[in-house]
């Protein structure tokens, strides 16, 4: 049977597979033998030793271990019935993470994508909100959420570090969410948090920068986080989870799920969220979390940022190079005069950085979220580009 034609060792891809699905199959074995190079060599090495320009780490074996099982068992949380542990383990999850962030309660969704879109359907039906007010650097989710919901969406101005200008807020919140940023995607800033409670509900995105919590040494970054009504953090970015798993919480959870809820003749409870049908995506986060407890879990996160200060401080000292701003959570970013940021991404290894804009300019990123990062190597490719330009 011709499944896969032309494969060259190492390029193999999903265009070299048959267009038309198979009329007879070629069984397991053979079926693993043929995509192994596809789904396993054709896929970005996120933990290889320069990879360092997304906010996607590798996965450590033990969550990957959790999903196979979870695999080979499909739970589903909409029915207690044919998921008997998995709800129980998704509670006692959200029971360790949730004092972190001064939260009483939430629920797992697929990323902070459904997080905020749900955060913000609980801001509107609880709390009576008809406008969203964010950052122009929010995530494009924000947008999303307030197309979806009917709400009207107000993008205020950044200052020079790329926090929302609080300046720009209008006096009467009484009406409105404000949506704050704790780690943008181009530059990791944060928005000062002493704004939560400004306006009739305060949602923080802290997808990326969330996990910070639970270092000793970086909690106080996100100080005042706990003054929010609701928090999204995404569990497979700095809880080094696999996709997709999000965690939603809120500081008055009750309140929120009265109004997130929705029963029907075939379930046996309510139904919370936005999800039906979902798996126990908490069997990894809860793996993880007991395998390396929050000590080994900031240890890793502490180690992340000290990558981050490391690679600020060697660009200080190359001629020509302009950094944006110091380290804030882990995201670098930074030009070189006269030479196109396209050009230096091109030049370095693959997965070393990418390309970004923030206010019109073009820069060159990186983010730490690769623990088996070799700083040396990264630093060197870095400063032999610079110099050869």
């Amino acid at each position: 049977m011709d499944l896969l034609l032309n494969t060259k060792a190492g390029s193999a891809g999903a265009s070299d597979l048959s267009a038309l699905m198979p009329e007879e199959g070629i069984g397991e074995h053979q079926t693993m033998s043929l995509l192994a190079p596809i789904v396993l060599g054709g896929a970005a090495p996120l933990g290889s030793a320069t990879a360092f320009a997304h906010m996607d780490p590798p996965t450590p074996w033990i969550t990957w271990m959790m999903q196979c099982w979870n695999a080979s068992l499909n739970q589903n949380l909409l029915h207690p019935d044919v998921s008997p542990i998995a709800g129980e383990l998704e509670a006692r999850v959200m029971q360790w993470l949730c004092p972190y962030f001064g939260m009483t309660g939430g629920h797992l969704t697929p990323g902070s994508t459904v997080s905020n879109l749900t955060a913000l359907w609980a801001a509107r039906d609880l709390a009576g909100v008809k406008r969203v007010f964010a950052s122009e650097a929010a995530h494009v989710s924000v947008d999303k959420a307030a197309n979806i919901l009917g709400l009207s969406l107000t993008k205020l101005p950044c200052g020079a570090n790329g926090q929302l200008d609080d300046s720009s807020l209008p006096d009467n919140l009484k009406d409105a969410a404000l949506v704050l940023t704790a780690g943008t995607t181009s530059a990791g800033a944060v928005d000062s948090l002493a704004l939560a409670g400004r306006a009739a509900w305060t949602h923080v995105d802290a997808a990326w920068a969330g996990a910070l919590r639970f270092s000793d040494k970086h909690a106080d970054k996100l100080a005042g986080i706990e003054h929010a009504d609701s928090i999204a953090v995404s569990a497979h970015k700095w809880l080094y989870q696999p996709k997709e798993s999000g965690v939603l919480m809120f500081r008055d959870v009750e309140s929120a799920n009265s109004v997130l809820s929705v029963s029907g003749a075939y379930l046996t409870k309510p139904n919370v969220g936005l999800l039906g049908s979902h798996g126990a995506t908490a069997v990894p986060l809860l793996a993880t979390l007991t395998a390396w407890g929050r000590v080994g879990l900031a240890q890793r996160i502490d180690a992340a940022m000290g990558h981050a200060d490391a690679l600020v401080a060697f660009l200080k000292t190359l001629d020509g190079v302009q950094v944006y701003s110091d380290n804030v959570s882990g995201v670098v970013l930074w030009q070189v005069t006269g030479i196109d940021s396209k050009v230096i991404v091109e030049k370095l290894p693959q997965g070393c950085a990418s390309l970004t804009s923030v206010n019109g300019e073009q820069w060159i990123r990186h983010v730490s979220a690769n623990p088996n990062v070799d700083m040396d190597a990264l630093l060197e490719s870095v400063g032999l580009v610079v110099v050869r330009g």
